[in-house]
């Protein structure tokens, strides 16, 4: 499997794309939310590679360069691109549910990435999220189900700070 220092590494690594999850989402822009997931992204796609998922791994680096193209442009046709690369991807890396939970919430969050509006943006990616917060526990990773889970709720802290605390200001 793998070492209890190669194991440690790897949730170190996911506790520093945790502070750049959590900050994403109590920003506004959009530029900035995807920004901070481009540095996150990396970050956990090396943990994923200490743990010999490769799916995971190879999925997250593409979600790298998903969020980097998709702060310039919301272009459907290559959203569709970047789904249809995930699902070649999981295929290439197949080794059971674990791949396809992953390729789900990539392709859900990619979703989310190609959203014009952040309102849209933030609810998409709690879905696929979601299918993450279960890849990690079966995956068997404490610090990236925390991730998950502490990603989840930043992102409806700012959910709420944004669209229902002000709603009465609008």
């Amino acid at each position: 499997m793998f070492d209890i220092s190669t194991f440690m590494l790897s949730q170190f690594l996911v506790v520093i794309a945790i502070l750049f999850d959590l900050l994403s989402f109590q920003c506004q822009s959009r530029k900035y939310i995807l920004s901070c997931l481009v540095i996150a992204g990396l970050f956990i796609s090396a943990h994923f590679f200490l743990l010999s998922q490769w799916t995971a791994a190879s999925l997250m680096l593409l979600a790298v360069s998903r969020y980097l193209t998709s702060i310039f442009t919301q272009n459907k046709k290559l959203q569709h691109v970047f789904m249809a690369t995930a699902v070649l991807v999981s295929a290439i890396t197949f080794t059971g549910p674990l791949s396809i939970l992953s390729c789900i919430g990539s392709c859900l969050q990619t979703k989310a990435a190609f959203c014009q509006q952040d309102k849209a943006l933030r609810l998409w990616m709690i879905i696929g999220t979601s299918f993450w917060l279960i890849h990690n526990a079966l995956a068997q990773s404490p610090t990236a189900v925390l991730m998950e889970a502490l990603f989840i709720s930043s992102n409806l802290i700012g959910y709420y700070r944004f669209y229902i605390a002000n709603s009465h200001l609008r």
